[in-house]
């Protein structure tokens, strides 16, 4: 499997740059630029993908994991615990609550049965095992 990595030199920099810039000490709440990214690596081992994905302030039971063939989506849903009172007033927010979903296409069919799913401190690890390849079978011509 290739490895690809993603550049995106207007990432976080540029964007917190702006913000810092523009934006006030005030109520920063609703933006419509602040999307949840789900960071994930792949990996190849031992006949099985290994998949890693960063999923801080996810509970484990707001993540859901299907596979469909070779296609893996990952989504988690990221929620507010606490309500802002009428009293208070949000001076600054970063943290980011939503729902984010990621999917990808890997090089082989995977085996649903034997998938194993492991979520501690925020990280999702699944291991992945490659479904075994149908045997080619030889015809006779008649």
């Amino acid at each position: 499997m290739t490895n690809i990595t993603r550049y995106d030199p207007f990432n976080e920099l540029v964007d917190d740059f702006f913000k810092g810039f523009y934006v006030r000490p005030m109520a920063y709440e609703g933006r419509a630029d602040a999307l949840l990214r789900m960071k994930v690596d792949v990996a190849e081992k031992n006949g099985a993908y290994t998949v890693t994905a960063e999923l801080p302030g996810v509970k484990k039971d707001d993540i859901q994991i299907q596979i469909d063939g070779a296609q893996v989506t990952l989504s988690a849903e990221v929620r507010r615990e606490k309500e802002i009172a009428k009293d208070e007033r949000v001076l600054h927010s970063e943290r980011v609550y939503g729902k984010a979903s990621r999917s990808f296409t890997l090089p082989q069919e995977l085996d649903e049965a034997k998938a194993e799913a492991k979520f501690r401190d925020g990280v999702l690890e699944l291991t992945l095992p490659k479904k075994a390849a149908a045997a080619r079978k030889q015809i006779t011509i008649q």
